[in-house]
C-alpha cells in the first residue's frame, strides 16, 4: 500500500475548511442556542437544558457506535466517505430548522421541535464529524505532517464560528437581539456556510480513497464482541492521558467562555466597542496558531511541545487579573491597560489553539500505538472518543462558573455599578484560580502520554514489518 507521507496544500485545505462546519455549529450551540430559545422565543431556560442534555445522552451512543461503524465499513468508497456524503445534506437541513422554528410556536410548545432539532443536529455531525476527523490519521503516517493536518482544521474551526458569529451580531441582528429576521438569515447563511464545508472536505480529499487504509477483515461480530473490542480499544494508556486531558482543558475553556464577558465588562470596565475588539483579535490568534504549532512540534516532539505551549498558555491568561489582584497594572478606562489586554489575550489564544491542535494531531498517532497492540486500526472510535469528551466537558466548565459568580454574589442582571469592590476581587481570584488548577491539571494528565516521535517510527516499522510477512504467507517466518 502507497503510503501519503505528505498530503499536498489543496488536501490540507480541504481537510481544513471541514472542520469551519464544526466550529460554526459549536459556536452556535455554546453561544447562542440557551438565548435565542429562552429569550428571544420564550421557552424556559430549563426546558432549553433539558434538550441540549437529552440531545448529549444520544451523542453518548452515536458517537462510538458511528466510530466504530466508521473504522468497519467496507466500500467502494472506502471507510469514511460515504458517511460524510451521506451527513452532507441532512446537518445543513438540521441546523437550518433549529434556527428557523414553525410560526406560531412559542414558548413550551416549542420544546419538542427543539428537542428533535438538538438530537438531528447532534447525530447529523456526529456522522460527519467523526469520519472525517478520523482520515486526519489516514491522510498520513508521518509525525509532522499530522501536526499540519490539525492546524489546519482547528484553525478553519475557530476562523469559520467566529467569522459566523461576527455576521451575526455586527450585521444580522442590527443592534436588536429581538430581531426574529436576523436569527433566521444568521440559520440559512449558517447552513449554506456547513453544507459548503462538508461538501468541500468530502470532494478535497475523494481522490485519496483509493490509498486509504482498508477495514479489517471480515469477521462474525456480535454485540458483546463490538463492545469488547471498543473497551479494548479505548483502554490504550494514550487514549485515556489524552482523555482526562481534554476533560480538564475543556473545563478551564467553559470557565473562560462563561465569565469572559463579565471580565471585561466588569472587571476591566471595557465598552462594547473594546470587547469587540478583543473578538477581532481572535482573527489574528488562528493565523498564529497555524504558523506555531507545526514549528513547535517538529522543535521539540508533540507531547514536550503541548506541555511547553501549555505552560506558557496557562500561565500568560490568568496573568493580567493577578497583576491587577496585586496593583501592578494601570487603572480601568485607560488606553494603555486596553492594549496590555488586548495584547496578553491575541498571544494567549494563539497558544491555547496551538495546544488544541498539537492534542489533535496526538489522537492520530495513538492510531498505530492501538494498531500494534490489537491488531486493529480504529481511528474512527479513538476521535469518537475525543470527540464526545469535549461535548460532555463543556457543561463543567459551565458549573464551575457559575459556582464563582454565586461565591462572588453576582447574580444575572446586575448593573456594573451595583457590583461592590469585594465581588469584583473575589470574582478575579476565582477566575484565576479556576484556570490554573484546570489547566494544572490537564498538564499532568497529558504528561502521561506515552508516543514520541521515536515510539511512533518504532511503531511504523513493526507494522510494515508485520504487512510484509502477511505478503509473503505464513511459510515466510
Amino acid at each position: 500500500m502507497t503510503e501519503l507521507r505528505k498530503p499536498g496544500l489543496a488536501t490540507r485545505l480541504a481537510f481544513g475548511i471541514g472542520g469551519a462546519a464544526d466550529g460554526i455549529k459549536n459556536n452556535g450551540f455554546d453561544y447562542f442556542l440557551l438565548f435565542f430559545y429562552s429569550q428571544i422565543l420564550g421557552v424556559p431556560a430549563g426546558l432549553v437544558g433539558l434538550a441540549l442534555i437529552l440531545a448529549l445522552a444520544v451523542d453518548a451512543v452515536s458517537d462510538p457506535v458511528v466510530g466504530y461503524w466508521s473504522d468497519n465499513l467496507r466500500t467502494k468508497m472506502g471507510r469514511r466517505h460515504p458517511f460524510m456524503y451521506g451527513a452532507l445534506i441532512p446537518v445543513a437541513l438540521a441546523y437550518f430548522f433549529t434556527w428557523n422554528p414553525p410560526d406560531g410556536l412559542m414558548g413550551s410548545g416549542l420544546f419538542p421541535w427543539l428537542l428533535t432539532m438538538t438530537i438531528l443536529v447532534r447525530l447529523a455531525f456526529t456522522f460527519y464529524e467523526v469520519p472525517s476527523t478520523a482520515l486526519a490519521a489516514e491522510l498520513t503516517q508521518d509525525y509532522d505532517a499530522r501536526t499540519s493536518l490539525m492546524s489546519f482544521r482547528y484553525f478553519f474551526g475557530w476562523f469559520g464560528g467566529l467569522s459566523i458569529q461576527i455576521l451575526l451580531l455586527w450585521f444580522l441582528l442590527q443592534n436588536d437581539f429581538t430581531n426574529l429576521q436576523g436569527w433566521h438569515t444568521y440559520g440559512l447563511v449558517a447552513s449554506i456556510c456547513i453544507l459548503l464545508a462538508v461538501l468541500i472536505c468530502a470532494l478535497g480529499t475523494h481522490r485519496h480513497i483509493p490509498h486509504l487504509k482498508a477495514p479489517p477483515a471480515a469477521r462474525q461480530l456480535t454485540i458483546g464482541k463490538i463492545f469488547g473490542e471498543i473497551m479494548e480499544t479505548v483502554a490504550n494508556p494514550s487514549f485515556r492521558a489524552l482523555f482526562v486531558a481534554t476533560l480538564c482543558g475543556l473545563i478551564a475553556t467553559g470557565i473562560s467562555a462563561t465569565l469572559n464577558q463579565y471580565i471585561n465588562s466588569i472587571y476591566w470596565g471595557f465598552s462594547p466597542k473594546q470587547i469587540a475588539g478583543l473578538t477581532i483579535g481572535v482573527y489574528a490568534s488562528a493565523v498564529l496558531a497555524l504558523i506555531l504549532a507545526p514549528i513547535v512540534g517538529k522543535t521539540f516532539g508533540k507531547k514536550r511541545g503541548a506541555i511547553v505551549v501549555g505552560i506558557v498558555a496557562f500561565t500568560l491568561a490568568p496573568a493580567p487579573v493577578i497583576l491587577r489582584l496585586l496593583g501592578l497594572l494601570p487603572p480601568n478606562g485607560t488606553e494603555a491597560l486596553y492594549i496590555i489586554v488586548l495584547c496578553v489575550t491575541v498571544f494567549d489564544v494563539a497558544l491555547i489553539i496551538a495546544y488544541q491542535m498539537l492534542a489533535g494531531s496526538m489522537v492520530a498517532d495513538i492510531v498505530e500505538d492501538s494498531e500494534v497492540q490489537t491488531g486493529r486500526r480504529s481511528e474512527g472510535i479513538f476521535f469518537a472518543g475525543i470527540s464526545f469528551i469535549r461535548k460532555l466537558s463543556q457543561g463543567a466548565g459551565v458549573l464551575t462558573a457559575s459556582i464563582i459568580l454565586s461565591i462572588a454574589g453576582i447574580s444575572a442582571g446586575m448593573a456594573p455599578d451595583q457590583i461592590t469592590e469585594g465581588a469584583t476581587r473575589t470574582l478575579g481570584i476565582g477566575y484565576a484560580a479556576g484556570l490554573l488548577t484546570s489547566w494544572a491539571l490537564m498538564l499532568v494528565c497529558i504528561s502521561f502520554y506515552r508516543i514520541s516521535r521515536t515510539s511512533h517510527e518504532d511503531n511504523l516499522t513493526k507494522l510494515r514489518a508485520l504487512e510484509a510477512s502477511e505478503e509473503m504467507g505464513p511459510g515466510s517466518q
